[in-house]
């Protein structure tokens, strides 16, 4: 796509492969809604893990006090 292109090459050599990771990235995120659709529920990946060193148990700031989604 871009072999004659002098400016691309040295943007990965700076930057890395950024089209390519996000190509990697969106197949990823892909994958994961496909086997969402299929089951019904995101895989063990999704799920909830222990809060990283530091943080601050609670419950998600994002839903009102009391509102949690169903498990």
């Amino acid at each position: 796509m871009f072999q004659d292109a002098p400016i691309y090459h040295q943007l990965i050599a700076e930057r890395g492969d950024v089209p390519a990771r996000v190509r990697d990235a969106a197949t990823d995120i892909q994958r994961r809604l496909e086997d969402v659709m299929r089951t019904g529920r995101p895989s063990a990946a999704f799920e909830p893990g222990p809060p990283p060193p530091g943080a601050v148990p609670g419950p998600h700031s994002a839903l009102p006090p009391g509102q949690y989604p169903p498990r």
